[in-house]
């Protein structure tokens, strides 16, 4: 094991059984774990935040099955990188070995044809893809490889995960443990870890590697200090990105226009994926703004559009303009809040049956058993409306929606007092 290794390379699982956390998909009788006993492993995409496994999956994958292992960045390899890999996995099938995996990182960054290169290697099994992205898959992995390729959704490790982690590198790190560490505080490694088993490992590292002494008790405030002289560390490797993405979410949400293009201009000035943020702000649009002003969802929309055709640098002055226009804009979460509390309700009543008034009825029995009796249609009165109940009988009266204070949703709630009377008089 090299000094130089990081303690994250170092403390990397070599097996399932040394791997953190993600057991609805590594752990007993999960997927993967049963496809790894079978010996068949397909194709597959990995999403997840960073530091939560999913390049030590791979390798795990890898090692178990004793497949050849071969890796790629898409940060750094092209089609030709690709190719090549592709080749190597040819070769290896003249002496009857497994078809190698082929691990791919951060797949979300491969262009479509880079995307396109490997289709015909995945299909006739020439390699296994695992593909790791921090971005979903859905939008970023073309539609014929995703297609062949199982998505696995990994999480954020949780309290007892990352305490576990921490015992665990003390206990069995070659350097760690040639010392007197105590960690009588770590509410500030679990916070500023953010579920990332690697931000985790580097800031224990950062304070361990500050002290002379042999005998090192960590706190909160030690912790604190040696991160907020380091921050540059965390810039250059990326560690940030939830950090700003997540102010500039709040800037917009705040109103503040100045704040969110500062923050905007930080992402961008970082390398910031374009796409990423312009899914972002058709997310603001819909979650903060929604029905106080509808038009800020077809802008953000047409933003997306837009900063895919166009590219940078130009398309740093779409997203400014979509950003100060949400954030100027008024703000409402009624249909977020509404959404969520339908959820919630019919996680905790079930499937309840649908009024016979408003049930289809195609067939004559579907008739007889009167199935759309009394149905009003509300175009056959003045200003199209009228009384209807359309909610099961056990929620009837239910309020989801409930118009906030702003002029659009004002108007909205003169309207629904117009028509339902009492019932939105609240």
């Amino acid at each position: 094991m090299s000094y130089n290794q990081p303690l994250a390379e170092r403390m990397r699982p070599k097996s399932l059984e040394d791997y953190a956390g993600q057991q609805h998909i590594a752990g007993k009788d999960s997927p993967v774990r049963k496809m790894i006993e079978s010996g068949k492993i397909p194709s597959m995409i990995l999403w997840g935040p960073p530091g939560v496994g999913k390049t030590t999956l791979a390798k795990i994958i890898s090692n178990t099955l004793e497949r050849p292992f071969y890796t790629l960045s898409a940060v750094n390899s092209g089609v030709k990188d690709v190719r090549e890999a592709i080749e190597k996995s040819k070769k290896q099938q003249f002496f009857n070995k497994p078809n190698a995996i082929l691990f791919i990182d951060e797949i979300h960054r491969f262009s479509k044809s880079q995307q396109d290169s490997l289709l015909g290697a995945v299909e006739q099994g020439i390699i296994t893809l695992i593909g790791a992205t921090t971005e979903n898959p859905s939008f970023e992995v073309i539609s014929p490889l995703l297609s062949r390729c199982q998505v696995y959704i990994l999480k954020p490790l949780e309290k007892d995960e990352l305490l576990r982690l921490l015992d665990i590198a003390l206990k069995k790190d070659t350097i760690l443990k040639e010392k007197a560490i105590k960690i009588s505080e770590h509410e500030a490694l679990l916070r500023y870890s953010g579920g990332d088993a690697r931000k985790l490992y580097n800031l224990l590292e950062l304070v361990v590697l500050s002290e002379e002494s042999v005998r090192i008790e960590i706190n909160n405030d030690k912790v604190l200090e040696k991160l907020q002289e380091n921050m540059a560390l965390y810039d250059k490797s990326g560690e940030q990105h939830y950090d700003i993405i997540s102010a500039f979410i709040k800037s917009v949400r705040g109103s503040d226009p100045n704040a969110a293009v500062y923050w905007l201009a930080r992402m961008l000035s970082g390398g910031e994926d374009i796409k990423f943020i312009a899914r972002r702000l058709v997310i603001l649009a819909a979650e903060d703004i929604g029905l106080a002003n509808p038009n800020a969802l077809l802008l953000a929309t047409n933003c997306f559009q837009a900063v895919n055709m166009i590219g940078m640098p130009e398309a740093r002055i779409i997203l400014s303009e979509t950003a100060i226009f949400l954030a100027t804009s008024p703000k409402s979460n009624s249909a977020y809040m509404a959404i969520d509390d339908a959820l919630d309700l019919v996680k905790r009543t079930g499937d309840l049956p649908v009024p016979l008034n408003i049930r289809n009825a195609p067939t004559g029995l579907m008739k007889d058993l009167g199935y759309g009796k009394d149905y009003k249609y509300a175009h056959s009165y003045d200003g199209n409306f009228t009384k209807e109940e359309f909610l099961p009988d056990e929620i009837r009266g239910k309020m989801i929606y409930h118009p906030q204070d702003n002029p659009r949703e004002k108007d909205i709630s003169v309207m629904l007092k117009k028509w339902w009377k009492d019932f939105y008089n609240y």
